[in-house]
């Protein structure tokens, strides 16, 4: 599991779970760039709308937690 920081939101991601549908690239491509390394950028939207996106996350490979 990989983790990334925003504020104190904390983006966890599984790779073993990931079925790399895009859907979260599609939808929030300014947090999920799945060509750049890290793939998961937060600076690029506001907290409740990644948030909001991770939900929709077909596979679940996305979740996050508040500190």
């Amino acid at each position: 599991m990989k983790n990334y920081k925003k504020e104190n939101l904390t983006i966890h991601w599984e790779s073993s779970k990931c079925t790399h549908s895009g859907f979260c690239a599609r939808q929030l491509s300014s947090v999920f760039k799945p060509k750049d390394r890290p793939w998961i950028q937060p600076e690029g939207a506001d907290k409740e709308t990644i948030m909001k996106q991770i939900e929709k996350c077909p596979s679940k490979a996305l979740s996050y937690t508040l500190d």
